[in-house]
């Protein structure tokens, strides 16, 4: 035990001394000392009966190059007056049943523009540009759902405001309760 305890003891000093160094400035010094219980210790300032030690350390400063700038390009904003989620509502909440899914848009999607679904920031596997749908059999836990429609001609994208849901499960130990 005695050994394991010198072992650890080692590598703290180690990684405490690496630390130091690695914030230490050109030519600092660190101060070394041990206090009456023999724990040894290290510090940027000098403390009684410390000895000091002293470090080179080749601080090599940052380089920052300039982003290249790019060449301005014109992005059509995509012209829908009305882009929003309205099922599931905001901070809904699902018992085991399927989660239906509809997104309000005013104009109708354009033939020149995409519809696509994210569900906790992946893609969800959808058929094209489906404003409604169901999604069946989520595992509980807490959902965030985003549409985002995409001009295929400019590039530009329009999301819609994300949508926090959550699917609860019922218990295994009481399968009929069903908390409202």
């Amino acid at each position: 035990m005695a050994l394991c305890s010198r072992i650890m003891h080692r590598w703290r000093i180690l990684i405490v001394a690496g630390l130091l160094a690695a914030n230490a400035c050109p030519a600092s010094a660190i101060y070394k000392w041990t206090d009456a219980a023999g724990v040894v210790h290290f510090a940027d300032h000098p403390a009684p009966g410390a000895q000091k030690i002293q470090l080179d350390v080749d601080v090599v400063p940052a380089v920052r190059t300039p982003p290249i700038p790019s060449s301005p390009q014109t992005v059509t904003p995509i012209p829908y007056a009305h882009f929003t989620i309205d099922s599931p509502t905001r901070e809904q909440t699902f018992f085991g049943e399927p989660v239906p899914v509809h997104l309000t848009m005013q104009p109708a999607l354009r033939p020149s523009d995409e519809l696509r679904w994210t569900l906790n920031g992946r893609p969800l596997d959808t058929e094209t540009n489906q404003v409604g749908f169901a999604l069946p059999g989520l595992p509980r836990g807490a959902y965030d759902l985003v549409a985002t429609a995409i001009d295929r001609e400019s590039g530009g994208t329009l999301n819609s405001a994300t949508v926090a849901f959550y699917v609860h499960r019922p218990s295994i130990l009481n399968p009929h309760h069903h908390p409202h």
